[in-house]
């Protein structure tokens, strides 16, 4: 029985489904039909539960393209919401493994169900080896990079994942959906990278664009949030406490002297259903 639970945090949206109920190989063509807007249930990715001997509960998680990513801010909320409000988890901080790391969730219940979480989210590493960027070994900080003939000044940062943060003085101004895609497969990211585009509106506040590796445009994003949070922070643009905007809403992201990072936000269920035997059947035989 393919039991699937639709989720969204800041219009985020995800597919949540269990790896043990699973009557289809989890193929990167069937993800893609899976988060496909018209012949699928339509998602931003798809967030499996699988075991794990580190943590309290293991995690997946696929973007719509079918590649699998290393870890998700907005995913793990979600996840989090998933496993509390279904007695999963039975106390309101655990822990979940995911390929980016390990990490915590504490949960904030307001009557009967998960309203917020809060997730440490581990260390920000400018180290190019870590991100990675190809190049000598360094920090690569307001470093400057030439994509589809327009020169541009980066701050790459590995959160579990790897971003590529610019900063403008206007967000206005930025050529989004031409820089974003060049930016994600730039040669000089060999893992492609997730990008934002950072205006700073003040000590304690950012706003953001995002372009997210293997989605595209994306109203919100906690990883995002939280690389921005730190290239703002190891940029001495602003103070370690940031709220930070974005289209779908707003991230509370704390930055530590040792660059470890703590996200706060609300994730939301739409629906929960069952996938229809056709579909599956036409799941089955995605290759």
């Amino acid at each position: 029985m393919s039991r699937f639970v639709k989720s969204h945090a800041l219009g985020n949206d995800y597919i949540v489904l269990e790896a043990q109920e699973l009557d289809f190989p989890l193929t990167p063509e069937a993800v893609r039909r899976l988060c496909d807007r018209h012949f699928g249930v339509g998602s931003d990715g798809v967030l499996v539960r699988v075991s794990s001997e580190r943590a309290d509960f293991g995690l997946r998680i696929y973007n719509p393209d079918g590649t699998e990513a290393e870890k998700s801010g907005n995913g793990l909320r979600i996840f989090a919401k998933y496993l509390y409000d279904r007695g999963l988890a039975r106390v309101p901080t655990f822990t979940v493994e995911t390929p980016g790391g390990v990490v915590r969730c504490d949960v904030e219940v307001q009557g009967g169900r998960v309203a917020q979480v809060t997730v440490d989210m581990g260390e920000a590493t400018f180290s190019s080896p870590r991100i990675p960027v190809r190049g000598p070994a360094r920090e690569v900080v307001d470093e400057p990079l030439e994509v589809e003939g327009t020169t541009v000044r980066i701050t790459a940062v590995n959160v579990g994942n790897p971003h590529c943060v610019v900063f403008t003085p206007d967000l206005g101004s930025v050529d989004f959906h031409r820089l974003g895609p060049a930016l994600e497969r730039h040669p000089a990211f060999p893992q492609r990278t997730n990008v934002q585009f950072a205006q700073v509106l003040g000590p304690d506040r950012v706003r953001i664009r995002i372009w997210e590796r293997g989605a595209g445009e994306t109203l919100a994003s906690g990883s995002s949030a939280c690389a921005v949070a730190a290239a703002c922070v190891r940029r001495g643009l602003t103070g370690r406490q940031l709220q930070v905007e974005m289209d779908g809403g707003v991230l509370r992201v704390s930055v530590d002297e040792g660059f470890q990072l703590r996200m706060a936000g609300p994730a939301s269920q739409v629906y929960a259903g069952e996938l229809a035997p056709e579909f599956v059947d036409l799941l089955r035989s995605a290759g």
